[in-house]
């Protein structure tokens, strides 16, 4: 799994013109599942999400987790963090999930966020056309992949 990490000052997304999640201070998270992700991926992201301190401290240090500073979360799929550009212009997506295998992986790991933060968290629609708005804060944004653990 891939995911970017984005502390947001707030946040969105819409469906057709319809707002389907809405937040002030917390994280966007954009995820990429692929076929050779496992449960193990899931916990280990979502652990590792939750206690990330990339939130400031009241001396402007990133010492807090968006647990600590009761932020919330908007979790949205994207298939294009897996991305191939190696080779020609066009991107390759060949290591993305299809939507059978990447559906019940991308459901249980906002299960075990909402699990691991403690509260509900709000999600975008797989596969759907979304218009995702954001005002990123600091800017801090962070890639984190499962597979590089190390």
């Amino acid at each position: 799994m891939k995911a970017v990490l984005q502390r947001v000052s707030e946040a969105a997304v819409t469906i057709e013109g319809n707002k389907v999640a809405d937040i002030k201070a917390g994280l966007l998270i954009f995820v990429g599942i692929e076929d050779a992700d496992t449960q193990e991926d899931i916990d280990w992201l979502a652990a590792k999400i939750v206690k990330l301190r990339i939130f400031n401290d009241a001396d402007g240090l990133m010492n807090l987790s968006v647990q600590d500073v009761n932020g919330d979360v908007i979790v949205v799929s994207q298939f294009t963090l897996h991305a191939a550009t190696k080779k020609g212009n066009r991107p390759s997506y060949i290591k993305a999930a299809k939507p059978d295998a990447a559906i019940p992986i991308y459901e249980a790991f906002v299960k075990q966020m909402e699990k691991e933060l403690g509260k509900d968290i709000q999600t975008g629609k797989f596969g759907a056309d979304m218009k995702v708005s954001l005002l990123n804060d600091g800017p801090v944004t962070i890639i984190i992949d499962t597979k590089n653990k190390e």
